[in-house]
C-alpha cells in the first residue's frame, strides 16, 4: 500500500510539474490578490476593533494562503478529472493494486504542494518587510495548519473529479471558492464583518483555518487559535478524505 501510494504521488507530482498551467494560479492570483489588498487597504489597520499587527501585510499573509491552499485543491480535482478522460485513471482501477491508494496518492501530492504553497508566502512576506511573532515555531505551525489544510482541499477535489468526470465541471467551480472565502474572517477580521456575513464567518471552518495560521505571524503563539485552526484543518481533511474513499467505491460500483 505505502509504494503504490508514493509511486501514484510522485507521478502526481512530476504531471503537475509537466503542466505549470495547472500549478502557476496556485501562487499567481493569491500573490497579486495579497500585493493590491495589502497596498490599497493598509490604512484599515486603523480602524477600532482591528487587531494589533505591524502592517497589514501581515494580517493579509494568512488570507493568501487560504485562497492558494483551496485552488490547490481544485488543481488537485483537475488533474484526476484529466486521468478520468484520459483513461488513465481505469487502468489503475484494473491493476493489481490497492484501489484506496489510488485517492491517497493524489492526496499526498496535494500535501507536498500544499507545504510548499505555505513556504512561499511566509518567504515572500518575509521579503517584503512582513514579521513571524511566533519565531520558528510560530512558522512551523503554520505550515502545519497549512499542509494540513491543503491535504482536505486536495481531498475534496478529488471528491469533486470522481463525482463529476471531467475536468470543465471541476473548474467551474473555481468561482464558488472565492464566495466562500470572503465570507470568512480570512480577508477582514470577523468583529469588522457587518451582517450576516459575520454570523457566516462564524461558523465557516475557512476562518478558523486562516486565524490559526494568522495567529503565530501577528502575535506571540496563541493556543486557542492554533487549536482551533488545526482541529477544523484536520477535521476537514478526515471527513474529505473519507469523503474520497467512498467517492472511489461508488465509481468502481457504477464500473
Amino acid at each position: 500500500m505505502i509504494a503504490v501510494v508514493l509511486a501514484l504521488a510522485r507521478r502526481a507530482l512530476r504531471n503537475a510539474l509537466r503542466r505549470p498551467q495547472l500549478l502557476a494560479p496556485l501562487v499567481i492570483f493569491p500573490t497579486l490578490f495579497l500585493a493590491i489588498n495589502t497596498g490599497g487597504m493598509d490604512r484599515t489597520t486603523e480602524l477600532p476593533g482591528f487587531p494589533e499587527v505591524r502592517g497589514f501585510l501581515d494580517f493579509q499573509l494568512a488570507a493568501a494562503m487560504t485562497q492558494s491552499l483551496l485552488l490547490g485543491g481544485v488543481s488537485a480535482g483537475i488533474g484526476v478529472a484529466l486521468e478520468i478522460e484520459g483513461g488513465f485513471f481505469d487502468r489503475l482501477v484494473a491493476a493489481p493494486i490497492p484501489r484506496v491508494a489510488i485517492v491517497l496518492g493524489r492526496i499526498l501530492a496535494g500535501a507536498v504542494i500544499a507545504f510548499f504553497q505555505v513556504l512561499w508566502f511566509l518567504v515572500l512576506g518575509l521579503l517584503f518587510g512582513a514579521h513571524v511573532a511566533g519565531g520558528v515555531p510560530g512558522a512551523l505551525l503554520v505550515l502545519l495548519i497549512g499542509v494540513v489544510a491543503g491535504t482536505g482541499f486536495a481531498a475534496l477535489g478529488v471528491v469533486l473529479a470522481l463525482r463529476a468526470k471531467n475536468a470543465s465541471t471541476v473548474q467551474g467551480i473555481f468561482p464558488l471558492i472565492f464566495v466562500v472565502l470572503f465570507v470568512s474572517s480570512a480577508f477582514f477580521p470577523r468583529d469588522l464583518l457587518s451582517h450576516p456575513a459575520d454570523w457566516v464567518a462564524e461558523y465557516n471552518p475557512l476562518s478558523y483555518i486562516a486565524d490559526g495560521m494568522r495567529d503565530p505571524i501577528i502575535s506571540a503563539v496563541s493556543a486557542a487559535p492554533v487549536l482551533e485552526g488545526l482541529a477544523a484543518a484536520a477535521g476537514l481533511a478526515a471527513l474529505a478524505i473519507a469523503a474520497a474513499v467512498a467517492s472511489l467505491r461508488g465509481r468502481l460500483r457504477e464500473a
